[in-house]
């Protein structure tokens, strides 16, 4: 089952239109796609090692952009989103966020814009609490960035050397993945 997808997406890597593809995937992750943008950055990056900073400054444009819209929406369409986030399982999440926020501002959203944490929250609670928008954008700039150059160097130096071995172990990986998916949402639904 995972090595199809995986032989999908190294394919969707290779496609001519790939890196626009990777902008819009990057874009529209910032806002609301619950699939982080890495899963298409990898393969592009393993197939172009050369192209990895190219490919990187390509992902953190289209994601910070992404994240602007997720701002203004915050800002200017909260009582929209509301019943969204309430419907899809993030209402705790996002007053989590909003918590963080009050205790730290601006260092919440460069820390959610380089870690797994779901960015897309971060950016319509900082619209919705009126975060200065200059410090938001440089704080999304350094934070997606320094993620986004950080998983392209590290696919540009190491990938070639180990997707064999990812390509002998994709099963075990691929349900690991999973398991560990399922356990952070048994988890994270217990608080």
């Amino acid at each position: 089952m995972f090595e199809s997808m995986y032989d999908k997406i190294l394919l969707w890597a290779q496609h001519r239109f790939a890196v626009r593809f990777l902008a819009i995937f990057s874009f529209i992750e910032s806002i609301f796609f619950p699939i982080p943008t890495d899963v298409m950055l990898i393969p592009i990056v393993l197939r172009a090692p050369t192209r990895a900073f190219y490919l990187a400054a390509v992902t953190t444009v289209a994601s910070v952009a992404g994240g602007l819209v997720g701002y203004l929406l915050g800002a200017y369409g909260f009582e929209m989103l509301e019943p969204v986030l309430h419907q899809i399982g993030y209402w705790d999440r996002y007053q989590r966020v909003i918590e963080w926020f009050d205790t730290w501002g601006f260092w919440v959203v460069f820390i959610a814009g380089f870690s797994p944490l779901p960015y897309k929250l971060f950016t319509v609670g900082a619209g919705a609490l009126n975060l200065a928008f200059l410090p938001f954008v440089i704080a999304s700039l350094i934070g997606r960035g320094a993620r986004f150059y950080l998983v392209a160097k590290v696919v540009a130096v190491f990938g070639p050397k180990v997707e064999p071995t990812v390509r002998k172990y994709i099963e075990w990986l691929g349900w690991g993945c999973v398991i560990l998916l399922l356990a952070l949402i048994a988890y994270s639904s217990l608080d």
